[in-house]
C-alpha cells in the first residue's frame, strides 16, 4: 500500500482519535470501580482531559477534511467498556484497573510519539503541536497512576485477613507468570515483524530477558508452595499468537509493534510493582527483591524501544512506499 506523507498524518490522526475514545470508555467507568476516592479522583480528573483530547483531535480531523472512522471508533468504544469490566471481575479491581490504565495511558503516550514524527516529516506545525500538547498530558497521568500504585493494592487488600496475604501473593505471582508467556510469544514473533535489523535487538535481546524473568518467577513460586496456572499461561500465548497475527496484517507493522511492545513493557512494570507491594506486606523479602529487580529490567527495555521511535515511524513509512523527506 502506497501513501503520500499527509495521507499518513490523517491516518494517525484517526488512529489517534479511536484511542482516545476507547480512552474516555475506560475513563467514564473507572471511578465506579476504583475501590478508593484518591484513585477515583485521578480518573475522574482524567476523564475531562480526555474529553478534550478527543475533541482536539476531532478538530484537526475535520480541518484537514477527513473524517474519524466511525467503525474503529465504535470498537474502541466497546473494547474500552470490556477492559473496565475485565477489571471489575477480578477480586483485585483496584490493582487490574490501575495496571491497565498505567498500560493503555503508555500506549496513547506512544502513539502521540509516533504522530508527531510523522507530522514531522510531512511539515504538519499544527498536528505537530496538537501530538505534543496531548503527550505531555498522558505521560502526566502516567506518572499520577504510578504514584498510586501504593493506594491501588491498599484498596486491593482492604478486605483481606493477613492470613490471607500468602495467597494472595501467589496469585500475583502466577499472574507475572502468565504476563511473561505472553510477553515471550510478542517478542518471539517481533523479530520477524518489525522492519528494521536495528528494531530487531532490543526485541531479541529482551525476549531472552522475559524467559529468565519466567524462570525466576516459576522458581519463586514454587519455592513459596505454589504452581504456575497452566490455563493463564496458555490464554496468554494465544493472545501473543493473535497479536503477532493482527501487527503482521497492519501496513505499519513497525509503528503498531513498537507502540503496543511499549505500553506491554509498562503493563509488566505494574504487574511487578504490585507484586512488590504485596509480597512487602507478608514479609517475603526475597520476592520483594525479585519483583523490583524485574521492574527495573523492563523499565530499561521500555527505554530501549522508546529510543527507537524514529527508526519505527522510518521503517513504517518505508513498508508504505511513503518517501519522508529529511527533518
Amino acid at each position: 500500500m502506497t501513501r503520500t506523507i499527509h495521507e499518513q498524518v490523517a491516518k494517525y490522526l484517526t488512529d489517534v482519535h479511536s484511542i482516545e475514545v476507547q480512552a474516555l470508555a475506560q475513563m467514564r467507568r473507572a471511578p465506579d470501580i476504583a475501590g478508593d476516592e484518591r484513585l477515583a479522583a485521578i480518573f475522574r480528573d482524567h476523564e475531562r482531559e480526555t474529553e478534550r483530547h478527543e475533541q482536539l483531535v476531532r478538530r484537526r480531523l475535520e480541518t484537514l477534511d477527513v473524517k474519524p472512522s466511525l467503525l474503529k471508533d465504535l470498537l474502541a468504544k466497546v473494547t474500552g467498556e470490556g477492559m473496565v469490566l475485565f477489571a471489575r471481575s477480578q477480586p483485585d479491581t483496584p490493582g487490574k484497573l490501575v495496571a491497565h490504565a498505567f498500560s493503555y495511558e503508555h500506549m496513547e503516550l506512544a502513539a502521540y510519539e509516533l504522530l508527531i514524527r510523522v507530522a514531522e516529516r510531512a511539515g504538519d506545525a499544527p498536528t505537530v503541536e496538537l501530538g505534543r500538547r496531548i503527550r505531555a498530558e498522558e505521560q502526566r497521568m502516567g506518572e499520577r497512576l504510578a504514584e498510586r500504585f501504593d493506594v491501588a493494592v491498599e484498596a486491593s487488600l482492604r478486605d483481606v485477613a493477613p492470613a490471607d496475604l500468602g495467597a494472595q501473593v501467589n496469585k500475583y505471582l502466577a499472574d507475572a507468570h502468565a504476563i511473561e508467556a505472553q510477553a515471550i510469544g510478542l517478542l518471539s514473533k517481533a523479530e520477524k515483524i518489525s522492519g528494521d535489523p536495528q528494531l530487531d535487538e532490543p526485541y531479541a535481546e529482551h525476549l531472552e530477558e522475559s524467559r529468565e524473568h519466567q524462570r525466576l518467577v516459576g522458581e519463586r513460586l514454587r519455592a513459596r508452595g505454589g504452581e504456575p496456572t497452566a490455563v493463564k499461561d496458555a490464554a496468554m500465548r494465544l493472545g501473543a499468537l493473535n497479536w503477532g497475527l493482527f501487527f503482521a496484517s497492519q501496513p505499519d507493522t513497525p509503528a503498531k509493534l513498537a507502540g503496543f511492545a511499549f505500553a506491554f513493557e509498562h503493563l509488566e512494570i505494574a504487574g511487578y510493582e504490585l507484586l512488590a507491594r504485596v509480597a512487602e506486606r507478608d514479609n517475603d523479602d526475597e520476592t520483594v527483591d525479585l519483583a523490583q529487580r524485574i521492574a527495573a529490567q523492563e523499565r530499561t527495555a521500555a527505554a530501549r524501544i522508546a529510543s527507537n521511535w524514529d527508526g519505527a515511524a522510518e521503517a513504517s513509512l518505508r513498508d508504505l512506499g511513503v518517501a519522508a523527506p529529511a527533518r
